[in-house]
């Protein structure tokens, strides 16, 4: 069992930054790939980014250019830093380590854009 805890979510003004952690538990954080995911209001829970065990990352469109996924192994640690940040970026953003399917989630954490 992996448990995973987010945080950094919050309110923020269109044009903002925020950056989230998601810390995991255990020693195997290391060997797989970490995703971050969003869901908002009556949509499908969505992939933003994700990053393999040797650093290789994927972006969703609407996000590239704008969004940076990354890991520290020490820490058991995935970021995503969250630049330009647009009301539609507003949504429950959930972290996810991809052993087996569908992997382990983290409870979310609110992200909120707007004036």
């Amino acid at each position: 069992q992996v448990q995973l805890v987010e945080s950094g979510g919050g309110l923020v003004q269109p044009g903002g930054s925020l950056r989230l952690s998601c810390a995991a538990s255990g020693s195997i954080f290391r060997f797989y790939t970490m995703g971050w995911y969003r869901q908002a209001p009556g949509k499908q829970r969505e992939l933003v980014a994700d990053i393999t065990s040797v650093d290789s990352t994927k972006y969703t469109d609407s996000v590239k250019g704008r969004f940076t996924i990354s890991r520290d192994n020490a820490k058991n640690t995935v970021y995503l830093q969250m630049n330009s940040l647009k009301p539609e970026d507003t949504a429950v953003y959930f972290c996810n380590i991809r052993i087996g399917s569908p992997g382990f989630w983290g409870q979310g954490t609110q992200v909120t854009v707007s004036s």
